[in-house]
């Protein structure tokens, strides 16, 4: 009779155990669960921004605007805007984000451009450090110069992010994308080239973190800034 006591006693202990237990592993379904969708969300919109990405054609004959704007970093950049420009579509240039030692001189010899055109009408920008700084830097000269419509020149994988963060700090102003393909990939070729699914997978990375980074309170966002600024692989 005294080990069939024993016994009772323990059955609450056992069950709340077992209560345990179920919770446990309820929790680490819903955690794979939650992790495999979090996967297939991620995917799916890689799949979807390198679609949009490899389907971006450069313009034959884009519409005049009041300025041209070329983001530094990428292959080709340059020559596009400066030949954007000598055929009159803008009537000044901004190129944002230029190393500190490069000056006009240097950029125009890079591109063969002409000494009267670059004199006159090319304005280069060394503040810029990343994508973040090329927006803040153009918005200071568009507004100078009361520029409302500028045709803006940067590659094809960077335009998402580019249009993303300067319509963040120049909503009112028309930006004319102008992509600049050094890559076909509209026939899909872009799945059997390992570096070229790499530049795009690190720019879809950082597309979303602009995106959220701008869902941010303020003091947040200034904080997620800093450490955006602070990354030597910011761009």
């Amino acid at each position: 009779m005294a080990v069939e006591e024993k016994d009772q006693t323990n059955l609450p202990e056992a069950a709340s155990g077992e209560r345990g237990r179920g919770r446990l592993r309820r929790f680490t379904r819903f955690g794979a669960l939650s992790a495999l969708a979090c996967v297939f969300v991620f995917a799916a919109g890689f799949a979807l921004f390198a679609d949009y990405v490899s389907s971006l054609a450069t313009p034959r004959n884009p519409g005049p605007a009041d300025a041209i704007i070329v983001v530094t970093g990428g292959k080709s950049r340059l020559e596009a805007a400066v030949d954007l420009l000598k055929s009159g579509k803008g009537s000044r240039l901004l190129i944002s984000g230029v190393h500190p030692a490069a000056g006009l001189d240097d950029l125009r010899a890079v591109t063969g451009g002409d000494r009267r055109l670059f004199n006159c009408c090319v304005d280069i920008d060394h503040e810029a450090l990343d994508t973040i700084g090329n927006a803040q830097e153009s918005a200071k000269w568009l507004k100078d110069h009361k520029y409302g419509r500028a045709i803006l020149v940067t590659n094809n994988y960077h335009m998402p992010r580019t249009l993303l963060e300067m319509k963040r700090v120049m909503a009112d102003t028309e930006f004319v994308p102008y992509p600049v393909v050094n890559t076909p990939m509209g026939d899909g070729s872009w799945l059997t080239k390992g570096e070229v699914i790499r530049v795009l997978f690190t720019e879809y990375a950082k597309y979303l973190a602009a995106v959220v980074r701008g869902m941010l309170p303020h003091k947040a966002e200034a904080a997620a800034l800093k450490m955006v600024h602070a990354s030597p692989a910011a761009g």
